[in-house]
């Protein structure tokens, strides 16, 4: 493990080296395509938009405001909006991935749902800010927090405002609940405006988890000190030509080389090859990682050593100057009364079954706990898995499908 460890932290300092350099400036790269781009192959209409945080992020989100397969009932009348956000070291891009017949946005849009989909500051979908030049290490003062309390917010407003609706739907994976899960619970007045949210493998409580990434480096940056001092307010794996031609090389022509892939990636996937649709990784390769900041990964590792879910921790004197306090504060998941539905599976070594256990007496508004049936069943595989629309797309729709329905009922 601790090789392991050592490896990531050495290519960790090599992107950071890199962000700026191309070694392979003479050899032809093919563009990334944008998630517009990647919507439109499949023949459906997609819109980009840019929503600005009260702190000058400027987040670029992504619509597919109906579905080709409905024909004349696109119409222009209202549709019920879903939100779906990604998770850690990813972006909009990893929801796409598995084409239009087995991933969560076309599902969506075929069902009839005008569907957004997020991005978190930082990642190459929002690189921008408007007091802040992306170089300065203050840009990258953010983590996860910041995201829940600040990005998903802005983002929901947005939204709203640009569909005319009073709620939407949201579906989050990995830091795509965390976050979530921090808005509910710091910005409680966010509740009312969602309809259900829809939680795919939820890191919030993590100290039961065996990821080894987090519990290898645990002893260095769990707890404020040097470790997370010299790594704080950075961005970390960024994508760069050095990095995506190593990840795509490897990736794309030794396929047995997933696990070593998926370390390299830092997407919190374990080890196992799982029900990974393999003919993936090279578009994997090609759009992660993301980027994102050091201080997210380091709250992470934070709730794995502290056993809570809680504010980032940067020590005695600045936790009294930012908190008035000098512990970090726990976020209070009783005020979370959003409709909620967690989904978790056995193999998933960053939600880890017997974290999520703790959840269900905190959360007033629970619906659903479902545990995914498949003993194999891991992290990535809910976006990534071959059976991911029969297992988890299906059963998400249909509660969003069945809430509207009776929202629809309740109205006659």
């Amino acid at each position: 493990m601790l090789a392991k460890v050592l490896t990531i932290l050495a290519i960790v300092a090599t992107a950071a080296a890199t962000d700026d350099f191309d070694p392979f400036i003479d050899i032809p790269f093919k563009r990334i395509k944008t998630s517009a781009e990647r919507i439109e192959e499949h023949g459906y209409p997609a819109e980009s938009h840019f929503v600005e945080t009260p702190d000058g992020y400027v987040l670029n989100v992504f619509r597919i405001p109906h579905s080709p397969k409905l024909g004349g009932s696109n119409g222009s009348g209202a549709r019920p909006v879903v939100l779906i956000m990604h998770g850690l070291f990813s972006c909009s891009d990893c929801f796409l991935l598995n084409g239009p017949e087995d991933a969560l946005p076309y599902n969506y849009a075929d069902a009839g749902y005008d569907v957004w989909l997020g991005n978190a500051r930082g990642n190459i979908y929002s690189r921008n800010n408007t007091r802040l030049d992306v170089k300065h290490p203050y840009f990258w003062k953010f983590s996860w927090h910041e995201i829940g309390a600040i990005d998903l917010p802005a983002t929901i407003d947005y939204i709203l405002d640009q569909t005319g609706q009073q709620a939407l739907h949201y579906v989050g994976h990995s830091q795509g609940c965390t976050s979530f899960f921090v808005m509910g619970s710091h910005r409680p007045e966010y509740n009312a405006k969602i309809k259900t949210a829809h939680m795919l493998a939820p890191p919030v409580y993590m100290g039961n988890t065996t990821e080894e990434l987090i519990v290898g480096t645990a002893p260095l940056l769990g707890q404020p000190g040097i470790g997370s001092t010299l790594l704080e307010n950075q961005v970390l794996l960024p994508q760069n030509a050095f990095i995506q031609r190593i990840l795509d090389t490897t990736c794309s022509n030794r396929p047995l080389m997933l696990s070593y892939c998926k370390t390299l990636a830092i997407l919190w996937g374990g080890p196992e090859i799982g029900n990974l649709n393999k003919t993936l990784l090279p578009q994997i390769a090609e759009t992660h990682p993301a980027g994102v900041s050091s201080n997210q990964a380091i709250h992470y590792i934070q709730s794995y050593a502290s056993n809570d879910f809680r504010l980032y921790d940067w020590g005695t004197k600045r936790n009294l100057e930012y908190y008035g306090v000098a512990e970090p504060p726990a976020y209070d998941l009783t005020k979370i009364t959003s409709e909620l539905y967690l989904y978790y599976g056995l193999m998933d070594g960053s939600a880890n079954k017997q974290d999520i256990s703790r959840l269900p007496g905190l959360l007033p508004n629970l619906a659903v706990l479902h545990e995914v049936p498949d003993p194999t069943w891991g992290h990535l595989d809910f976006i990534f898995a071959t059976e991911v629309k029969k297992v988890i797309n299906d059963l998400v729709v249909d509660y969003s499908k069945d809430y509207d329905a009776g929202e629809t009922n309740n109205e006659i």
